[in-house]
C-alpha cells in the first residue's frame, strides 16, 4: 500500500472514530438552544412592581389547604385615593353624582341644522345652519351666538333682535327647532388607551328611513360622553372614574361615571364641538375595571404566535391572520388555550411555555411576562399570576423540551448519515 492511500486510510478511521463524539456535541449543544434566557425587563416586574401585579415572577406552588390571593391587595397599594371620594360619600355626590341641569339640556353646536319659524313671516322663516363660529346668522341681524345654549335661550334673542331692528313693534312667536345633529370634534386626553380629537356622531341621509327625514326635530346618542370615550379605545384599567372632568366654554365640570361600569343608571352628557374631556388616572391597575361597559375598549386585539417549526414563507405560517379579536377582561392562560399551546400528549407537552409581551400605558415601557403552562394548571392560586390582556399585546408559545430534543434527533439522523455516506 501506498504511503498516500495509507494516510487516505487513517483519516477516514479518525472521522469515523470521531463522528459518536461530533454527535454527542451536536445533542448536547442543540439541546442547550431548548431553553431561552428569562427575560429581562427595565420596569420590576418580578417583584409585583409593574403595571399588574399578574405580572410577578411564581412563587413556588402553595400546598397549603387554603390560599390566600394577593393580587388585587398588592394593585391596590399603589392607588391614588379617588378624586371623587369613595362611592356613596358626600366629596362623591359633590364630584358629580348629580349631573348639573345645564349639561342634560339639549344645546346647539357649529355645522348644526335648525329651522327657524316666525309667525306670519316669510323673510327670516327657514332652515340655517351654525356657523363656525358658533353664531345664527339671519339677513338684515346681527349674528346670534348659538353654540352651547339650547334652542329656545336664542329663539328668545332673535325676538327681542327683530323688534330692536323694527322689523317688529312686539315680540313675535319664533320657534326654533334643531333638525340635524352635526358631528362634534371634542379633545379626549387622558387615561384612555387612544387619547386625541376625536369625532362624534353625524348621521348620513341614505341612513335615515324616509319619515324621520321628513319629521321635525332630531335626536342622536352618538355625541354622548360615554360615545367619546369608547372612540378614544376606552378608558384604561388606571382610570379613576369617580371624577372625569368635562371642559366647556372655559367651565369645569366634574362627572362620576362609576355606575356606567356598575350597571346603574347614569345620565349621559351630550357633547359639543370645543369639549375636552380628562380622565385621571389613580396610578394603579384596577381590575374592576376589566370588564365590558359602555367605556370599555370593544375588544382586545392580540398578535398571536404559536409555531413549532420556523417559518419557511408567509401562507403556511398565516403571516396576515395573526391578530385575533378577544373580549375586553380575557386573560393570558385564555388566549393561550386560543393558540393551542395547551394539551396534547403529556410526554412531549408538558413543558410548554408561553410569553406575554405588553406595554405599560403609563409608563410607556414593554415588558415581558413568561409563565410554564403546566405549573400555571397545577396551582391553586393560579389567578394570582394569570395576567389581564390589553390592546396590542402579543402572545407567544414555546413548545417543550422533548419536541426541541425531537427537533435535534433529526439533525443526528442527518449527521449520522452524512458519517455513513462519506
Amino acid at each position: 500500500m501506498s504511503v498516500q492511500a495509507d494516510a487516505t486510510r487513517r483519516g477516514t478511521e479518525v472521522r469515523r472514530a470521531a463522528s459518536p463524539i461530533a454527535t454527542t456535541a451536536a445533542v448536547l449543544a442543540l439541546a442547550a438552544c431548548s431553553s431561552f434566557t428569562p427575560p429581562r425587563n427595565l420596569e420590576q416586574v418580578e417583584t409585583g412592581d409593574a403595571y399588574q401585579a399578574q405580572y410577578r415572577a411564581p412563587t413556588p406552588p402553595s400546598r397549603a389547604e387554603s390560599v390566600v390571593l394577593e393580587s388585587d391587595r398588592i394593585n391596590a397599594s399603589f392607588c391614588l385615593p379617588p378624586r371623587g371620594g369613595a362611592p356613596g360619600t358626600p366629596a362623591a355626590g359633590k364630584a358629580g353624582g348629580i349631573i348639573p341641569d345645564v349639561l342634560l339640556r339639549e344645546a346647539l353646536s357649529r355645522d348644526d341644522l335648525v329651522e327657524l319659524a316666525i309667525a306670519g313671516d316669510e323673510v327670516f322663516s327657514g332652515d340655517y345652519v351654525i356657523s363656525r363660529d358658533g353664531r345664527l346668522k339671519l339677513p338684515f341681524l346681527a349674528p346670534i351666538r348659538a353654540q352651547g345654549r339650547p334652542p329656545e335661550a336664542v329663539a328668545d334673542d332673535i325676538a327681542a333682535a327683530l323688534v330692536a331692528g323694527d322689523y317688529y313693534t312686539e315680540p313675535p312667536r319664533v320657534s326654533l327647532l334643531l333638525t340635524d345633529f352635526a358631528p362634534a370634534r371634542v379633545a379626549v386626553s387622558g387615561a384612555v388607551f387612544e387619547p386625541g380629537p376625536k369625532d362624534l356622531g353625524g348621521v348620513r341621509g341614505d341612513e335615515k328611513d324616509s319619515r324621520r327625514q321628513a319629521a321635525r326635530g332630531a335626536s342622536t346618542e352618538g355625541r354622548n360622553l360615554t360615545v367619546a370615550l369608547r372612540q378614544a379605545g376606552g378608558v384604561r384599567p388606571d382610570a379613576d372614574l369617580s371624577a372625569v372632568e368635562l371642559l366647556r366654554g372655559g367651565r369645569r365640570y366634574v362627572l362620576d361615571m362609576r355606575p356606567v361600569l356598575e350597571g346603574r343608571a347614569f345620565e349621559d352628557v351630550m357633547l359639543m364641538t370645543g369639549d375636552e374631556v380628562i380622565v385621571h388616572s389613580r396610578q394603579c391597575f384596577q381590575p374592576d375595571l376589566m370588564v365590558p361597559s359602555p367605556i370599555s375598549p370593544p375588544g382586545v386585539s392580540v398578535f398571536l404566535s404559536n409555531l413549532t417549526q420556523p417559518a419557511t414563507g408567509n401562507a403556511p405560517s398565516a403571516v396576515g391572520q395573526s391578530v385575533r379579536q378577544i373580549p375586553y377582561g380575557t386573560r393570558m392562560m385564555q388566549v393561550v388555550v386560543d393558540t393551542n399551546c395547551v394539551g396534547g400528549v403529556r410526554a412531549t407537552s408538558a413543558d410548554r411555555s408561553a410569553a406575554l409581551f405588553s406595554r405599560n400605558p403609563v409608563s410607556k415601557v414593554s415588558i415581558v411576562v413568561e409563565r410554564r403552562i403546566e405549573d400555571m394548571r397545577a396551582r391553586a392560586d393560579r389567578d394570582d399570576y394569570d395576567p389581564y390582556l390589553l390592546p396590542g399585546d402579543a402572545i407567544a408559545c414555546y413548545d417543550s423540551g422533548i419536541t426541541n430534543l425531537a427537533d435535534v434527533g433529526r439533525v443526528v439522523g442527518l449527521v449520522a448519515l452524512g458519517f455513513a455516506l462519506d
